[in-house]
């Protein structure tokens, strides 16, 4: 078969393909209990174009799998499309608006770890691939692709996708050329204040061991639910975390905690308030 028979054919099964789901075997304890009704926080995502995974790109979704996208993305595929802001939602309580990053963030539960620029991009057999956790190519983002495509597709802010320097934005960019400031918070030293100093939404920023940034994370905060009552967060990451049981958390877009001792905690850098008062 040659290689425009296998992109065509490829194209067909992927249209009809069910969506990634949660790892065979794992049920994960965490939960997020929303104020408002999930339906009025992303239903435009769930009815309309604006959650369509067939027009999350900025190319035509006949051409995420052509030879010009292979010599143009390589690995990482196409970029995501600007997605206009909704301005139906400029009124909202700003606390709904953090409600619907995390609902956003959840839609993507249970898809891979990897180097893609949009989350439903999932090349044919044979594409280029970059080694992560998944142990193979499929749909899935990395930790800031991730926190980039839900504020792009939640809100229209486009954040820089380079975790490094996504962490020193100031602002977030709208189409148009429009301008979103973005609000830096320092951390506090001690947990518990550091834990009252966040919002749901926040992007947390951790530091490698080389104290370099490394890793990014969506803050869900007071609406996460886990049975040791230990603060939520969700992000793209690899299979090194464990859950409430002691059972490792699958590689990939997963609600994982925020303990005092761990990682996420001795190595946060700062964070970003997206959406302020």
């Amino acid at each position: 078969m040659n290689r425009a028979a296998v992109l065509a054919s490829f194209l067909v099964a992927s249209v009809a393909a069910p969506a990634f789901s949660q790892e065979p075997g794992y049920r994960s304890p965490y939960r997020v209990a929303f104020t408002y009704p999930v339906a009025e926080l992303i239903g435009d995502l769930e009815r309309t174009e604006r959650g369509d995974p067939r027009l999350e790109a900025e190319i035509p979704f006949e051409r995420w799998y052509s030879k010009k996208s292979l010599e143009r993305w390589h690995s990482w595929g196409p970029e995501p499309r600007a997605y206009p802001v909704p301005r139906e939602i400029e009124a909202w309580p700003v606390e709904r608006k953090r409600e619907r990053v995390i609902a956003t963030a959840l839609r993507f539960q249970g898809y891979a770890y990897q180097h893609h620029h949009i989350p439903d991009w999932n090349p044919p057999a044979g594409w280029p691939w970059q080694k992560t956790c998944a142990g193979r190519d499929g749909k899935g983002v990395d930790c800031s692709n991730l926190t980039g495509f839900v504020y792009n597709q939640a809100f229209g802010l486009r954040l820089n996708t380079d975790v490094h320097r996504q962490s020193q934005e100031e602002a977030a960019r709208e189409p148009g050329g429009r301008s979103h400031r973005l609000h830096r918070v320092e951390l506090p030293a001690g947990y518990d204040e550091r834990l009252r100093a966040l919002r749901t939404g926040d992007l947390v920023f951790i530091r490698s061991r080389e104290g370099k940034i490394s890793h990014v994370v969506i803050w869900v905060g007071p609406i996460g639910q886990s049975p040791d009552d230990v603060p939520l967060i969700i992000d793209s990451h690899g299979e090194d975390v464990r859950d409430s049981a002691g059972r490792p958390i699958p590689c990939g877009v997963q609600l994982r905690p925020f303990r005092k001792n761990s990682w996420y905690n001795m190595s946060a850098s700062h964070a970003l308030r997206v959406l302020h008062e």
